[in-house]
């Protein structure tokens, strides 16, 4: 699996290829709010490439406009880092420069990451763009099991996703990247039935995030207590945590 196989599974016509470098000192300008950010982009990445703009006149999808956002468009771009690079940051970087919705593929070393996030109107800003929300993203590593990658590719072309607005198709993708991490955690792939299983799919998966965390803590603290007591009492604090995450899995 690599970026030319995830790229192709998007299934992206021929007229809505761009296919051009976009130089760092772009990224840098427009999408570097820190001293730091700007040493991360300039040292980190390697390339970054506008593959397609799919947009009304690309791809035959209507521009979506409301109070809070308006979707001209859509950039699909690829994003190849270095070995050390901070790849989380760079990718939000990537997401915040561009004023458009943007589909990315990144590659880092063995790992594929394809990532999406929703975009509003700033409300400080006249005329600017921020992120509505975290990005999702799926990773594409060997710990994801064949037949649930095959889905998954199976489920991303362009031609499957909603097609009433840009907005619409946008949501289509995330859905499909929230699905395939939704199956690391049910061992079983499969698309949201209607809005409303997306979006508790989505606060599932977040509830199974943090409950995880918090077994995870509540395990290192066991290990290193000494005290019989509170072993019993980490004990039966982890079994309703437990019991919450079985809760919060079966909503995926």
């Amino acid at each position: 699996m690599n970026a030319t196989d995830l790229i192709g599974a998007l299934g992206l016509p021929a007229g809505a290829r761009v296919d051009q470098r976009v130089p760092k000192k772009l990224l840098v300008e427009n999408g570097a709010p820190t001293a730091a950010d700007k040493r991360q982009i300039n040292e980190g990445i390697e390339e970054l490439q506008w593959l397609a703009a799919l947009k009304p006149t690309t791809i035959g999808v209507a521009a979506y406009r409301d109070d809070a956002r308006e979707v001209l468009e859509i950039a699909v771009l690829c994003l190849t880092l270095r070995s050390d690079a901070k790849a989380g940051r760079l990718t939000e970087l990537v997401h915040r420069a561009v004023p458009y919705l943007v589909v990315l593929v990144t590659v880092h070393g063995p790992s594929l990451i394809l990532s999406l996030v929703h975009k509003r109107r700033s409300q400080g800003e006249a005329g600017m763009t921020v992120l509505d929300g975290e990005v999702i993203e799926a990773r594409l590593d060997d710990e994801l099991d064949g037949n649930l990658l095959g889905a998954f590719l199976a489920a991303l072309p362009l031609a499957r996703q909603p097609r009433g607005t840009l907005y619409a198709l946008y949501q289509g993708w995330i859905d499909t990247v929230l699905a395939v991490q939704a199956a690391r955690v049910t061992g079983a792939f499969s698309t949201p039935t209607s809005a409303e299983h997306a979006a508790a799919r989505r606060e599932a998966l977040q509830a199974c995030a943090h409950l995880d965390s918090q077994m995870a803590g509540l395990r290192a603290a066991a290990a290193k207590e000494k005290q019989i007591p509170r072993q019993v009492e980490l004990n039966l604090e982890l079994k309703r945590l437990q019991a919450d995450y079985a809760a919060a899995r079966a909503r995926l």
